[in-house]
């Protein structure tokens, strides 16, 4: 009989030769499903990116965020450019792994490794990487884990129930790819969520000219960094849809019924992965009738006079009834009859279960 020290042993070296060694989702930046370029509106402090990297900064607009194809490492087809709009603030992005995907990482040693660099190091000149533990409640860290993000050089203060488990340091990322790592212990009592954080540590940025590049980031159990994880774009993409995903409307998209004069019911989506919460938070196309948005059609397939105020959705992990509402009545529906979701051109649904 194989010892236990040798059996865990066992288990850990197959679990990083195996296919899922890496903890993190879109390790490669290859999913974009909120766009492959976020600027101003959508790249505020704590704004989700592309799929499962939020973005941390010294106040909103710091940095545009974008999916590159150009000039990334070898071997790759995309990467991820910080590319600063806000001069002398620190930003950096982060990922947070559910907790049910955490523990065989709790009470273990992990490392993170990525490929880095910048455009030049005039400015930026010192790049860091953390391992963090949330050791609250889990699934639910604190939205903005920076307490207060120091002078340059001085690690960024995290919130309460947030703690580095590595010293972060200057990497010296210089202007060609190259690889780095961390390596940490998960010891902290209680954590329920590990979060990797890379991050620009300085104050002299300018705007419109710097620009951190990251790929390849990579969280497996063990102490030592071994060859990033591919994995095919479905299965990275579903692996994603986990924790956000949208579904594009045309034409007549769904059909459901008219409960009554001025609402509608019944206009059901199937996700296609089970979410990792029924909280989710829906997001749509603008309601009306010109190109890009979406309204209600009656039971002859003709649009409703009055167009609903909102829609809304009963909501579980694994599908979305949609609703239509308005506070008067919406002039065209008849009660108890078909009433289908008509869309000009393409317009989506979108559904938010990350952390």
């Amino acid at each position: 009989i194989m010892p236990s020290k040798a059996r865990k042993a066992a288990a850990q070296a197959s679990y990083q030769q195996g296919e899922n060694k890496n903890a993190l989702c879109n390790g490669d930046f290859a999913v974009a499903q909120r766009g492959t370029t976020l600027e101003s509106g959508s790249n505020a402090d704590t704004d989700y990116t592309l799929d499962r990297w939020k973005l941390f900064s010294d106040t909103d607009n710091v940095v545009d965020v974008a999916q590159i194809t150009s000039g990334v490492p070898t071997g790759n087809k995309y990467a991820l450019d910080l590319d600063v709009e806000t001069a002398n603030k620190k930003f950096g992005i982060a990922q947070i792994v559910e907790n049910i995907n955490c523990q065989n990482l709790i009470g273990n040693t992990v490392t993170l490794s990525f490929k880095a660099k910048v455009n030049a190091t005039t400015n930026m000149d010192n790049v860091k990487a953390a391992i963090i533990a949330w050791s609250s409640t889990a699934d639910a860290p604190t939205d903005d884990m920076i307490s207060a993000w120091g002078v340059e050089g001085t690690n960024p203060t995290l919130e309460s129930n947030f703690t580095y488990e590595n010293t972060p340091a200057n990497l010296n990322v210089t202007t060609s790819w190259a690889d780095y790592s961390v390596t940490a212990a998960i010891d902290t009592s209680s954590t329920a969520n590990i979060i990797v954080f890379i991050w620009s540590d300085v104050t002299t940025t300018t705007a419109g000219t710097d620009h951190l590049y990251l790929g390849n980031v990579q969280l497996e159990l063990g102490n030592t960094a071994t060859d990033f994880q591919y994995e095919g774009y479905a299965k990275n993409l579903i692996r994603c849809q986990r924790y956000y995903e949208v579904i594009k409307m045309q034409s007549y998209a769904r059909v459901g019924n008219s409960l009554n004069t001025n609402d509608t019911r019944g206009h059901a989506f199937d996700f296609k992965v089970e979410k990792r919460t029924s909280s989710l938070t829906l997001g749509h196309s603008t309601i009306g009738r010109s190109s890009g948005e979406f309204t209600f059609t009656n039971s002859l397939g003709n649009y409703v006079s009055t167009d609903p105020d909102d829609i809304g959705a009963y909501l579980t992990t694994s599908n979305a009834s949609i609703y239509a509402t308005s506070s008067t009545n919406i002039a065209g529906l008849t009660n108890d009859s078909i009433s289908c979701i008509y869309v000009n051109g393409t317009a989506e649904l979108n559904f938010d279960a990350e952390l």
